[in-house]
């Protein structure tokens, strides 16, 4: 599975999201409308208010932002396979922005190199170009899909490569690493918790930790995809 790809042309990346805004009255009139509409179709019972389920807006791009991104590429030297993690978190999102398209721009913009992300075609990839969109800065290559056909596309799932044709639902990380015997990248926060991390406890380290671990996580699952050896504790390198 796989084999045409080589694993040294491949970028991959998670990205952790946050509300725009700390809490629901902070919001301005015009989003507090909108998300009073949104949340009328998200809420189960009359007590998933619009301000009780606001935690949940750092799932879209519209009321949500990136607080961080970690990326990760296999690099082999003298026969030697390592894992180069290097992270990208800031309050300013144009700024972390900015960092991780000169990431791509410099260093993964060829043709034969691609990005990976789990769940990355429904979530990962189009949150990085709408959050662009709406900063108002350059979509890279590596992300621009206008005019591209299917199989032109440089990107890569480990979720959607896991349903092997099918229709199964959401396949999550942590279950994933589970049925293949890696460690859990979920043993300290989850995606639920990073909402309350970063706004009530304003620890965003933590996060960056979280999300460098779910990118540990996606590599040596690919690995595995791949038929290889994962990668070693002590051959994973931050930058």
């Amino acid at each position: 599975m796989l084999e045409g790809i080589k694993t040294e042309n491949v970028l991959f990346i998670d990205i952790e999201t946050a509300p725009a805004f700390a809490d629901y009255k902070a919001l301005p009139d015009p989003f507090k409308k909108c998300w009073d509409k949104k949340a009328k179709l998200l809420s189960k019972t009359e007590e998933e208010t619009p301000e009780a389920i606001y935690d949940r807006a750092g799932i879209y791009a519209e009321f949500g932002k990136i607080i961080c991104i970690c990326a990760g590429f296999i690099s082999l030297t003298d026969g030697r396979k390592t894992l180069r993690i290097k992270s990208f978190s800031q309050e300013n999102e144009i700024d972390l922005l900015t960092e991780f398209t000169k990431l791509l721009n410099t260093h993964f913009n060829k043709n034969d190199q691609l990005l990976c992300a789990h769940n990355g075609k429904e979530f990962d990839f189009p949150y990085l170009i709408r959050r662009m969109l709406i900063n108002g800065l350059p979509i890279p290559r590596m992300l621009d899909l206008a005019g591209k056909k299917p199989w032109e596309v440089p990107h890569l799932d480990t979720m959607e490569l896991w349903k092997f044709g099918d229709y199964k639902n959401y396949t999550s990380l942590e279950l994933l690493a589970a049925v293949l015997g890696i460690p859990t990248p979920k043993d300290d926060i989850e995606g639920s918790d990073v909402c309350r991390v970063y706004w009530k406890e304003k620890d965003l380290p933590r996060i960056v930790k979280y999300c460098c671990k779910d990118v540990i996580t996606i590599v040596q699952i690919f690995l595995r995809y791949q038929g290889k050896q994962v990668i070693n504790e002590d051959d994973i390198i931050f930058a």
